[in-house]
């Protein structure tokens, strides 16, 4: 089809860094099962708890950059999902949505299911009267998480929060939600990912409030997808290519919080010196400058945190397991 035909090079290179953190974050939750297991008396072997699993609390994340920013002290329950949470809000004012298009692993899945049903000819195009009410659902998590936790919660709150059981052990919490979920969560998973062939991107576009922050920062990002009109030959194929379903062919810049940041729209574009990667002023980037940076920007907050011990949490091992071995993870609710 005409419509594939285009220089793959950045789809590939997106794939490819996109699969290698989701091919970590499974062995990162790999070994944590395995802790686990040794955490609740059920296996001999200690294995090490792996930091990076905290990336998947982004509400104990906020929590901690609110009592941040209030107090200087850093959060020494979660730090690395912090540190990761810090990380993904400066590429979104620097970079777009950078951490959507190139390293969030549920990006990735999403842009496989979407492979998946565009090849099968399944992708429909939801009419925009149903499109943009379902925009507005992210923002509206996002508006309720935000409004509990930093206009609600103060310190007192915060710091009994973090103290918690919960807030403890909400990483195995996150994981039994996907190996032994109850039937409604089981039902909502079966629905989001069948929902995914049909409609592109269905959580990140219309549910996933973490993407919504990142949208609205981004709307401050100095980098810029630009579009000369004098050298568009209205082919729309960038319209067809992008996951945000923006209307590139329309705009003289794309600056749509729905834009992730994967320069698609720029790699598939036929027309010479059409679509560009831009700052602000004339000058143009080459369209890896941006995945460059968001790996540098991701791996600069790493080397910060192991070098300034905000990586690795303060709870002993056997601190861990005394935790584990008294409560019921399934029983367990949030505070």
């Amino acid at each position: 089809m005409d419509s594939l035909k285009r220089d793959k090079r950045i789809s590939v290179l997106r794939r490819t860094v996109q699969g290698g953190f989701a091919l970590f974050c499974l062995y990162a939750g790999y070994r944590f099962y395995l802790f686990y297991l040794w955490a609740s008396g059920q296996s001999d072997i200690y294995v090490p708890r792996p930091p990076s699993v905290e990336a998947f609390l982004p509400i104990s994340a906020l929590v901690n950059l609110k009592r941040l920013v209030l107090t200087g002290g850093f959060d020494d329950i979660h730090p690395a999902g912090l540190t990761i949470f810090m990380a993904a809000l400066v590429m979104g004012l620097a970079l777009r949505k950078g951490f959507c298009g190139w390293i969030c692993p549920v990006g990735f899945a999403s842009n496989l299911a979407e492979s998946v049903g565009r090849k099968l000819k399944l992708l429909q195009k939801p009419p925009a009267w149903l499109d943009y009410p379902l925009l507005s659902l992210k923002y509206l998590l996002l508006f309720f998480f935000s409004y509990l936790i930093l206009f609600q919660m103060d310190l007192a709150a915060m710091e009994a929060f973090n103290r918690s059981t919960y807030n403890l052990v909400v990483d195995a919490k996150m994981m039994f939600f996907f190996l032994a979920p109850s039937t409604l969560s089981l039902w909502i998973l079966i629905f989001l990912v069948v929902i995914s062939f049909f409609l592109r991107n269905f959580w990140c576009r219309y549910l996933c409030p973490y993407g919504g922050l990142l949208g609205l920062l981004a709307l401050c990002s100095p980098l810029k997808i630009r579009r000369k009109e004098e050298n568009c030959i209205d082919c729309k194929k960038c319209d067809r290519i992008c996951p945000g379903a923006i209307q590139v062919s329309g705009k003289k810049s794309v600056s749509s919080p729905e834009c992730i940041g994967c320069g698609e729209c720029v790699s598939i574009c036929p027309a010479k010196d059409c679509l560009s990667l831009t700052a602000p002023g004339p000058r143009k980037f080459p369209l890896v400058t941006l995945p460059a940076a968001v790996l540098t920007v991701f791996f600069l907050f790493y080397a910060w945190a192991i070098l300034t011990g905000h990586w690795h949490n303060d709870i002993s091992p056997d601190m861990m397991r005394d935790i584990y071995s008294t409560i019921d993870l399934h029983e367990l609710a949030h505070p």
